[in-house]
């Protein structure tokens, strides 16, 4: 093999290396330690204040492995169990309000929008509508429109004049009832001049005959 490759595990104070093409550890405390050449490979362990390893040629093979233990024996695992509960995450009930009122308006917004856009569209096709009428009605001519139209403006002048002679005699009629009714007033007026000066006439004769008696 070409270059040496090592892969390391630890716990505590102790560790694992293994190595391609030869290879040596050294380290304090429990550990255990491979090595591989190209000739061969070999296990090692060592403890105490260290432990050196070298892989030479030849194959050596070992027996079953054991876990070790570091110095102090197993840590003691905590766990803060604020970290496991779930988070409170509460959100403003005025900001959902707010933020469904934005989106109601979003949606009015749009819908006026696209109502909007339907009505332009609607008066651009009028519009392309009434430019085809008028085009065709200057192609048919001057004189072909004057023959047209004459016959539609004397029938509605007839027309106006019709209602002109009926407004002239209601008005007449009008005129004739209102001079009635003056005189009628006029009438009436005098008759209760008339009363009022005798019912007058009548008491003083009336206060006059009193003192006598």
């Amino acid at each position: 093999m070409g270059g040496s490759k090592r892969i390391a595990y630890g716990t505590v104070s102790g560790g694992l290396r293994s190595g391609y093409g030869g290879g040596y550890g050294l380290g304090g405390g429990a550990g255990f330690g491979y090595g591989m050449g190209a000739g061969g490979a070999g296990y090692g362990m060592g403890g105490g204040a260290g432990g050196f390893l070298v892989g030479g040629p030849g194959f050596v093979r070992g027996g079953p492995g054991f876990p070790v233990c570091p110095p102090g024996g197993i840590q003691e695992v905590t766990i803060n169990q604020h970290l496991l509960q779930p988070l409170n995450l509460e959100i403003d009930p005025e900001i959902q309000r707010v933020r469904s009122q934005e989106r109601e308006q979003i949606k009015t917004l749009n819908n006026k929008f696209a109502s909007f856009i339907d009505k332009v569209r609607f008066l651009e096709q009028q519009n392309k509508v009434l430019e085809t009428k008028w085009d065709l009605l200057q192609q048919q001519g001057t004189q072909v429109q004057r023959l047209n139209l004459e016959p539609l403006f004397e029938g509605y002048i007839n027309n106006l004049r019709r209602q002109l002679d009926s407004l002239v005699n209601e008005r007449g009629r009008l005129d004739m009832e209102l001079r009635n009714m003056q005189d009628m007033v006029e009438d009436f007026k005098n008759k209760y001049e008339e009363e009022i000066n005798r019912r007058t006439g009548a008491e003083n004769e009336f206060v006059v005959l009193k003192k006598d008696v």
